[in-house]
């Protein structure tokens, strides 16, 4: 009798969670009062709503309106609980228990289990550098009742709680368990999650818009918000992520009051916006962004590291933050650190004779490596300004020191897909690809453990595949120790060896303003953008 009580009960789970049954549960509402209402545009269009499936920010962004995690960053960069309510560990710190804070509620009104924390962790590890590394430890998740499940690791990982609170690309969130048993390589069609915010899928329109209404049942913790952890209260009705790739319309949109935020605009219109009254400026990502140049390494030239050497000492980065417009006190004169400048593990090590190009050496080294000449295909987002401007820039230094370069522009959706090709370069151009920019924040970087671009696994799925053990073991060894000092030795260790791997390389560190208009507060230091805590007022 309870086990086929049991087997109906998930039957109609299942059923509802696949379904997304969200929108029919949000025609039942009440209609929104139209002056708690937040417009925003954002620097990303919402194209995908799969975060595990896929890497691009605009994955994460809808993530985090909708989900929850079982850890999450505070300001300091330190996990917190967040769907967990306690846990132990063993003395050896391989036997882990977690139980989850009671109350909790799906979308679809389902009561959020141990189970689908479980199979949300196994779906995510099958993605993600951070998961994989976890689960390199010999890592068993085990149910134990409702809200309860175990770890249990056979070798040392002094990390289980950062890695549970994994940020961005392919962040930690808890989907339903039907949900969740979607294989990794395969996209979900539900977004029902258990966050602040349903995801209103009917209003969906790709390129146009997405929206998510206040999540009524949703259990906020009792602390205060700090960073990504603490209590998500949230103070609107809607959000509207609205798409305006021209900048001129977004301004100008801002201005007349038409939207409420815009995240990071160009930074050329900076003095417009301080002239307008109605509008200031916010710093959501208190470290800056970096611009990060991927090379692909499975393919000719950059299937040799001479070639990737010469591509680093091409690289002008007070050239390329020139170019995309970072005032200079927004603009840092030369960062090499693969952790970013400003965090903790910061590093110089290294990065001896790279704060200048060095062109004759990057002839040189292009040499050495037999390059034949063959176009480098460079993929440049036409709608992402500062990646625009910044892929001009490299592709320049490029040809100086004897690289031919074919400039490829098309969309952020269009490169987000393609650069998964592991292919060659086709003779329409459409299939593989040599060379891209992309823009991360400190969530991305700041350790060896979550950079995603840093991980060199053999083979390794992450767009550029770059594959070298030696970079692995430096890597597991920063996060199978406990002790600090170690692992600031580690770090050096492990970015002396990306130098010489180079992974990819560092374009040039900045921060950007948000702006938002004077009748918006509650906007924290989150580094990506959540509308949690955020007030409108009139």
């Amino acid at each position: 009798m309870h086990r086929s009580s049991r087997r109906s009960a998930l039957t109609r789970r299942t059923m509802m969670a696949l379904g997304c049954a969200a929108p029919a549960l949000i025609a039942t509402r009440p209609a929104q009062s139209a002056a708690k209402v937040l417009k925003v545009v954002l620097t990303v269009d919402m194209r995908g709503i799969d975060p595990v499936f896929n890497t691009a920010a605009y994955a994460a962004y809808h993530g985090y309106l909708v989900y929850d995690q079982l850890f999450a960053l505070d300001s300091r960069g330190k996990p917190q609980p967040q769907m967990v309510d306690r846990w132990q560990v063993s003395d050896n710190r391989k036997a882990w228990m977690f139980r989850l804070r009671s109350g909790l509620k799906f979308h679809d009104g389902s009561p959020v289990r141990a189970a689908d924390a479980v199979a949300s962790i196994l779906r995510w590890k099958d993605r993600d550098v951070v998961g994989k590394a976890l689960f390199s430890a010999g890592a068993k998740l085990e149910v134990v009742d409702d809200l309860t499940f175990t770890l249990a690791l056979s070798d040392p990982f002094g990390l289980v709680l950062d890695a549970l609170a994994k940020p961005l690309s392919n962040a930690l969130f808890v989907m339903p368990e039907a949900v969740a048993k979607t294989p990794a390589s395969v996209q979900i069609s539900s977004a029902v999650g258990s966050g602040p915010f349903i995801f209103v899928k009917e209003e969906w329109r790709p390129g146009s818009q997405a929206v998510y209404v206040r999540n009524p049942d949703y259990v906020p913790r009792k602390e205060k918000p700090d960073g990504l952890a603490g209590g998500k209260v949230v103070k609107v009705d809607r959000v509207e992520w609205l798409s305006m790739p021209d900048p001129t319309t977004a301004i100008s949109a801002l201005g007349a009051g038409e939207i409420d935020y815009l995240q990071n605009p160009a930074m050329d219109t900076y003095p417009v916006l301080k002239a307008n009254p109605k509008v200031r400026f916010v710093t959501v990502d208190p470290t800056g962004s970096m611009v990060w140049i991927r090379p692909n390494h499975l393919q000719p030239p950059f299937d040799n590291p001479k070639a990737r050497l010469a591509l680093l000492h091409t690289v002008d980065q007070t050239a390329i933050l020139q170019a995309i417009g970072a005032p200079a006190e927004n603009a840092r004169p030369f960062c090499g650190s693969f952790f970013m400048c400003g965090t903790p593990l910061e590093t110089k090590a290294g990065t001896a004779g790279l704060e200048k190009p060095d062109l004759e050496k990057a002839k040189t080294l292009l040499k050495e490596s037999g390059y034949d000449g063959r176009p480098v295909v460079f993929m440049q987002p036409s709608d992402l300004a500062a990646n625009f401007n910044a892929t001009v820039v490299v592709a320049e230094g490029m040809r100086k020191a004897g690289f031919k370069v074919d400039i490829q522009p098309l969309d952020w959706g269009t490169l987000s897909q393609r650069r998964s090709n592991k292919g060659p370069v086709d003779a329409n151009n459409k299939g593989g690809w040599n060379l891209f920019i992309t823009v991360a924040t400190a969530l991305d970087a700041s350790t060896p453990l979550t950079n995603p671009y840093l991980a060199t696994p053999c083979p390794n799925d992450v767009a550029g595949f770059p594959c070298d053990e030696e970079l692995q073991r430096l890597r597991r060894g920063w996060w199978e120790s406990t002790d600090e000092a170690e692992r600031a030795r580690l770090a050096d260790q492990i970015q002396v060896r990306a130098y010489q791997v180079v992974p990819y390389i560092n374009g040039g560190q900045w921060k950007q303003y948000t702006a938002v208009r004077t009748n918006v507060s509650g906007l924290g230091e989150t580094t990506v953008p959540v509308f949690w805590e955020v007030v409108k007022e009139g």
